[in-house]
């Protein structure tokens, strides 16, 4: 649900330091809120203070959220932990092959970019002849 930006309330969080932010920034600016944050009915923030600061100093007047209600403030408190807690980091063996992908995929090969020619290619004869466009 899109919601306005100034009406989350942020109350008192576990997390002290949002350290950096502006490779988060660059990446909403790239592909746009990938999570949305997480509040209650009230508009409490329970999860997403990165993002959602990040959002604010970029200029986003609304954000992308879950609303999650009836949850006790222990609860709250769990979920704000467990967000943070249960995110693993790639190992370097996966974040190099990741790179390696990307780079290929950005710069393909001679023989993959003939292959690419004549799979287009065939797709459009094949969408002329069901009569797509």
């Amino acid at each position: 649900m899109l919601v306005p930006i100034a009406q989350i309330k942020i109350k008192r969080r576990v997390r002290k330091d949002l350290g950096n932010l502006d490779d988060l920034k660059d990446s909403l600016r790239t592909y746009g809120l990938l999570n949305p944050i997480t509040i209650n009915s009230k508009y409490e923030l329970i999860a997403g203070e990165r993002r959602l600061t990040a959002a604010k100093e970029i200029g986003w007047t609304n954000i992308n959220a879950n609303i999650i209600d009836n949850l006790s403030e222990l609860e709250q408190l769990e979920m704000e932990i467990e967000e943070n807690n249960q995110r693993k980091e790639f190992t370097e063996a996966e974040l190099l092959e990741g790179y390696r992908r990307l780079e290929k995929l950005r710069n393909p090969g001679f023989f993959y970019k003939i292959y690419l020619f004549f799979k287009h290619l065939f797709q459009k004869m094949h969408d002329f002849f069901l009569g797509k466009k």
